[in-house]
């Protein structure tokens, strides 16, 4: 039997599109996903248009038969990415990297810390506890974007909340006369509440400096660095380990991650 080309894509349909910005869509797209192609929170896919290249873009959503890519317009790819639409098709190869297995935050106090599009690799946990709260302790999340025009997943966080989800959705600026948080998600941290801390799990997506400075502050509450974790999809292109353009040391983010325990890519030079 001849070896399977890895980097052969498969072609599948534009089920649906959801704008959240005026730069942010999601794309729902066709996808099988069964007992022979399981996908995880967290992981990736390679996405293509022939003639325009690829991009490795987060799963943001994960149903039996459909997967969702939130994606930010920020060049050539992607600006023809935004001109096909519902019945229109992308090519895509995956799954890739590690993602986040909820089964590691079960019975467990959760915080979710996330920036802008941080959100979209975390939105499958949240999705799955917002319909399995039995299933976890507490979940919390803060995510934080630039404007109230910016905030992603909008309908999706009034669903959230519905179910029981403690949410903080705050902005960096707002106009007059806003209602909602304000300020960056790192003054929400010292506000926490944990029954037992030493056990709770704290996962931080976004832009590095919010990283940065939310692990900080878990730190300066005295959260248990080993129990923090993030999604970092430093420079990933071929997502197989082989182009060494993600490559940090002996680490490949596309394969090794791009989930990590904090202890784990803490001491690592790029």
């Amino acid at each position: 039997m001849a070896n399977k080309n890895e980097y052969l894509p498969f072609r599948s349909e534009i089920l649906e599109v959801i704008k959240h910005a005026e730069l942010e869509y999601t794309f729902r797209m066709s996808y099988d996903r069964g007992k022979e192609h399981p996908v995880n929170p967290g992981q990736f896919f390679e996405i293509s248009i022939p003639k325009y290249g690829e991009a490795p873009i987060s799963v943001s959503g994960i149903t039996d038969h459909s997967l969702d890519f939130t994606i930010r317009r920020v060049g050539s790819l992607t600006d023809e990415i935004f001109e096909n639409y519902v019945g229109d098709h992308f090519f895509m190869r995956g799954p890739y990297g590690n993602g986040f297995n909820v089964n590691m935050f079960k019975g467990k106090e959760v915080i979710l810390v996330a920036g802008g599009s941080g959100l979209s690799p975390v939105h499958g946990v949240i999705d799955y506890f917002a319909d399995h709260l039995d299933e976890i302790k507490k979940l919390t999340v803060i995510v934080g974007f630039k404007s109230p025009d910016d905030i992603l997943f909008k309908e999706d966080q009034k669903v959230w909340l519905e179910k029981g989800i403690h949410l903080i959705t705050t902005v960096d600026h707002a106009p007059e006369g806003y209602e909602g948080h304000v300020g960056m998600v790192t003054k929400y941290i010292p506000e926490l509440e944990f029954d037992n801390m030493a056990k709770a799990i704290a996962v931080v997506v976004g832009p590095p400096p919010m990283i940065k400075f939310s692990i900080l502050e878990l730190k300066k509450i005295g959260f248990n660095e080993n129990n923090i974790w993030l999604s970092e999809s430093r420079k990933m292109c071929c997502g197989l380990g082989k182009c060494g353009h993600c490559r940090i040391g002996d680490v490949y983010i596309c394969q090794d991650g791009p989930v990590f325990k904090y202890t784990q890519i803490q001491t690592m030079i790029d």
